[in-house]
């Protein structure tokens, strides 16, 4: 299988640009810093052991993708034919694409993670990126957390809040996907994420987080005693709309927008 054709396996585009989350137009740093971006939200180091396999693979499609259009020449080529050179050095079989990756960018720290996520979240590029992917995913919650970086489940309150906003402003449409989803669909979510804070409970027994890079630890004992706070927002909710939250929750007065 081809790049292209792993690309749209893997990330739902052959497009390299799309799956580095970059313009066609993009200048050579914007296309570094949109690998990096989508890098770290696959790499290995961040995935469970269930799903470090997966990730492992989907990381490397990201360094072959990144590595035809970092090439002046591989990307001429790409943009004027929409092939790659598949037997080309930037592709060669044998690159080990994390030794390529830790070339590029400075090794991941639990400080790195944790000023990023403090320089990240509540910023305006949260808010763009939250906004989009809810025009992208048609008002999906599911699929809206799980784009947005450095989010777990047990941010959802805020993101709604957020989205809620957007759409009160008519800055997006009211999407049904999001305005009436089901509670079922919402307490699949707080399962998710009650099951993770035992996982992560688990985790931080069996490694501790004796190191500075000891991200698996760091990462995973983040979702810890977190779901009072689901508990919470789904009380709130009924509270507040009553029957109309089991039939799918709130019902805005913004302007009505794709069904």
């Amino acid at each position: 299988m081809g790049l292209l054709e792993q690309c749209e396996a893997a990330f739902g585009s052959p497009d390299l640009y799309s799956v580095l989350g970059v313009r066609r137009e993009a200048s050579p740093e914007e296309i570094r810093r949109g690998y990096h971006r989508a890098s770290l939200r696959v790499h290995p180091d961040r995935a469970e052991p269930h799903a470090k396999e997966e990730a492992t693979r989907r990381f490397q499609i990201l360094g072959k993708a990144y590595a035809v259009l970092s090439d002046a020449e591989q990307r001429a080529v790409y943009d004027e034919r929409g092939t790659v050179d598949e037997e080309g050095e930037a592709l060669r079989g044998e690159r080990d694409w994390q030794e390529y990756w830790r070339l590029l960018f400075k090794k991941i720290t639990v400080k790195d993670i944790e000023d990023f996520e403090k320089s990240y979240k509540d910023s305006e590029e949260e808010l763009a990126d939250i906004k989009a992917a809810y025009m992208d995913f048609e008002g999906d919650m599911d699929r809206i957390m799980e784009s947005v970086l450095c989010v777990d489940y047990t941010d959802e309150p805020r993101i709604r809040k957020i989205i809620e906003k957007a759409i009160a402003s008519g800055e997006v449409p009211s999407y049904k996907g999001f305005v009436k989803e089901s509670k079922q669909k919402m307490m699949a979510r707080k399962r998710r994420a009650e099951k993770e804070a035992r996982e992560a409970e688990k985790t931080k027994n069996e490694l501790g987080l004796g190191g500075e890079n000891d991200l698996k630890a760091l990462i995973q004992s983040r979702n810890k005693d977190r779901k009072k706070e689901m508990d919470d927002f789904l009380a709130q909710l009924e509270a507040k709309y009553g029957n109309n939250a089991k039939k799918g929750g709130k019902k805005t007065a913004a302007k009505k927008g794709k069904k």
